[in-house]
């Protein structure tokens, strides 16, 4: 069976600034209630499924026009119409999360993308679309469903493109270890970002040395998982993209000294057009960072 992919490069058509919202201070609850991805990806997908999704290249673009940023003068779409729409902040690093998954499995044309901006949301997007009012959520089979990590656990299982989760058992576990970690990550670093004075904490130190010796684990390749980039790789790259411009200005602080393994990680995300094409101007998002946060 020949299975054939289209390459598709994101050509964006609007300027972002800085009234979008970056960052959601980390009080993350994607895996507290919901079930293993594990058992999900069993009950989801059938045997021959399975196998046809381990075979398929990723996707990569056909060029796509991003939609303009709705605010509160923003009349909504028609909300529940059969359309699967995916809300999102462009500046936002858990909605990035669920982009990047949505592009990589070759979904442009499945899953519509719908800016918000945080900074003057439209109150039709808690009254009509997420009363929790936050991005991500995404609109699927007439309900709506938040939560980054589970969203991209949800878009992996529930629409076809390359899997972003391993067959193998000890990388399964591997993979659901790292994504519960991922909140202590955030919170590790971006208390670190936030302290006065020039150092980097111990504890944020130690974050990202967890991440050296995570991608240690698999020797097959240069991601979390080893040779296929996965759930995991996703999960994290918003957030280390982030903290790698803020910890080089703010504190001085090179995350990739000493660390080689995180080097060529961030090297080999950069070559992937699903996330590339999802990252906005450094300097947008250090511009932005410093005037929410208060931050010299």
């Amino acid at each position: 069976m020949t299975l054939l992919r289209r390459r598709i490069d994101v050509v964006p058509s609007h300027h972002i600034t800085a009234s979008s919202s970056l960052f959601i201070s980390p009080k993350s609850k994607s895996t507290a209630t919901t079930p293993t991805y594990t058992a999900e990806l069993l009950s989801k997908r059938n045997f021959i499924r399975t196998v046809l999704m381990a075979s398929v290249a990723p996707a990569s673009f056909v060029k796509e026009v991003l939609p303009p940023v709705l605010t509160s003068s923003s009349p909504p779409p028609s909300i529940f119409d059969g359309t699967t729409r995916l809300y999102v902040a462009y500046i936002c690093p858990y909605a990035q999360r669920t982009w990047i998954a949505r592009n990589y499995k070759g979904l442009q044309d499945k899953i519509k993308l719908v800016a918000i901006d945080l900074g003057d949301r439209p109150t039709w997007y808690k009254e009509k679309v997420y009363p929790e009012n936050k991005v991500p959520s995404l609109e699927h089979n007439n309900g709506v469903k938040g939560e980054s990590l589970d969203l991209i656990k949800y878009i992996d299982t529930h629409f076809e493109g390359a899997s972003l989760f391993p067959e193998d058992p000890a990388k399964q576990a591997f993979a659901e270890e790292l994504l519960a970690y991922s909140d202590s990550f955030v919170k590790a670093i971006f208390s670190s970002l936030l302290a006065k004075g020039e150092d980097i904490s111990a504890d944020a130190v130690a974050a990202l040395n967890k991440l050296e010796e995570s991608l240690s684990k698999f020797e097959d390749g240069p991601f979390f998982l080893g040779r296929d980039f996965s759930l995991v790789d996703i999960a994290y790259a918003p957030f280390v993209e982030r903290f790698q411009i803020f910890l080089s200005d703010l504190k001085k602080y090179d995350i990739t000294d000493g660390k080689p393994k995180l080097t060529t990680w961030i090297e080999e995300l950069n070559k992937i057009d699903a996330y590339t094409a999802t990252k906005l101007d450094p300097q947008v998002l250090l511009a932005y960072t410093k005037k929410r946060f208060g931050l010299a």
